[in-house]
């Protein structure tokens, strides 16, 4: 069976379908994935046959400096940017699909593959790494805040922003007059997938986020999807030198936001009284910090302290499963979600808004991670449990399921 994952978006998008898509391989299927091309290395990696997704969406994501908000002008701008960004994803998706594909998994960004689909005769099936339905258990994570509205304002809200207008509808539309198809909004779309119970796998764990009791029995709460480390990968020497000249270090990355630069981050290392490993700065060598470029967060959490980060779902998911204290500093979309899960689990103290973010804030919320025995304690508990779970099998299911559908 020939399995298309659609992944726009950054390498926190990508990478889980890409473990996700190297299990699949190996359990027979034929699996290709459409990315941008900053990550075609990683998808090749995985086994996986790389499709392009025109687009670089990393410009995107970067905020304002630390501390600041976003003005208005800024909040536009990206807005018009995403909206072009999600254009080239549609237009890209249509040529991956083209090239040949049985079953599509499309995450939650690419409505836009259910009219490709729908064209082509193709199955798709919803791959969320976020909870995107509706719900009294959570308000909508497009918001960017974790604060609860109560069970009916959660819903209320969370089925208005479902109805409302978002940057894919132009490109979905623009697909759905390109291919023939009969005008339908997106919005329209996704009432009727919700009436025909379609299903929507997420890449989820349970234990980090319980299935909501009021979700329709369509979403499937899959479990974790993550790669594992590439036998033939090699860690860097230098990286290998530091870690075995003292004490485990902490880990500081924001992964495609390139958020904080490197005086920043080496002041926070500095104020905690701590070795640093950095991510997303360069140029950066010494006893006491270190700047690693492209490291398989799998290879390296374990290894740390704690790791500091901006709690999106695919990195959150490897700090977790490494089993160390996590300091979250979310910046937009569902990134103070997953940070008030952390702190919730235990896993680690309460998260440091960007917009509120300094460097005292920061060094204060590592020294706390790293000297409370809990934090460990409870990350090593939730690593062991998410250890058993194997978020592989309902995808499985699904897609033979779907392939027997067709026959």
């Amino acid at each position: 069976m020939r399995v298309l994952m659609v992944t726009p978006g950054t390498r926190g998008d990508v990478a889980p379908m890409a473990g996700l898509g190297s299990k699949l391989q190996a359990l027979g299927f034929d699996v290709s994935i459409a990315a941008n091309a900053a990550y075609e290395l990683l998808v090749a990696t995985a086994g996986c046959e790389y499709r392009e997704l025109p687009g670089d969406m990393s410009h995107l994501v970067s905020p304002a400096a630390p501390g600041k908000k976003a003005t208005g002008a800024d909040l536009r701008r990206y807005m018009n940017e995403l909206g072009d960004y999600m254009e080239l994803a549609a237009t890209g998706t249509l040529a991956a699909a083209e090239t040949g594909a049985d079953v599509i998994l499309a995450n939650a960004v690419a409505p836009y593959a259910y009219d490709v689909a729908e064209a082509l005769g193709i199955s798709v099936i919803g791959a969320h790494l976020q909870p995107t339905e509706p719900s009294h258990a959570y308000p909508p994570v497009v918001l960017g805040s974790a604060r609860s509205l109560g069970p009916v304002g959660n819903k209320l809200l969370g089925s208005l922003i479902s109805a409302g207008k978002a940057p894919y509808d132009a490109p979905s539309a623009r697909i759905r007059q390109v291919l023939g198809l009969s005008k339908k909004s997106r919005a329209a779309s996704d009432r009727a997938r919700r009436k025909a119970n379609s299903l929507v796998l997420h890449g989820i764990s349970p234990t980090v986020f319980p299935r909501p009791t009021d979700w329709r029995s369509g979403l499937t709460m899959a479990g974790y999807w993550w790669s594992d480390t590439a036998p033939s990968w090699q860690p860097p020497a230098e990286l290998v030198e530091f870690l075995a000249d003292g004490p485990p270090p902490v880990f500081i990355g924001f992964g495609s936001s390139a958020a904080l630069d490197a005086d920043f981050m080496l002041d926070v290392a500095h104020r905690a009284g701590v070795r640093a490993v950095l991510q997303g700065v360069q140029g950066v060598s010494g006893s006491n910090a270190l700047s690693i470029g492209d490291v398989p967060h799998e290879w390296l959490f374990p290894q740390m302290a704690a790791v500091v980060h901006h709690a999106g779902a695919g990195t959150t998911a490897a700090g977790l499963r490494a089993g160390v204290p996590t300091v979250s500093v979310p910046i937009y979309t569902d990134q103070p979600f997953w940070a008030a899960r952390i702190t919730s689990l235990g896993a680690g103290p309460q998260p440091v808004p960007y917009k509120k973010l300094t460097a005292e804030r920061l060094a204060a919320a590592i020294t706390g991670a790293i000297t409370t025995p809990t934090y460990s304690a409870r990350a090593s508990q939730l690593a062991a449990t998410l250890a058993t779970e194997d978020g592989t099998a309902p995808v499985e299911a699904a897609l033979r399921t779907a392939g027997r559908q067709k026959v």
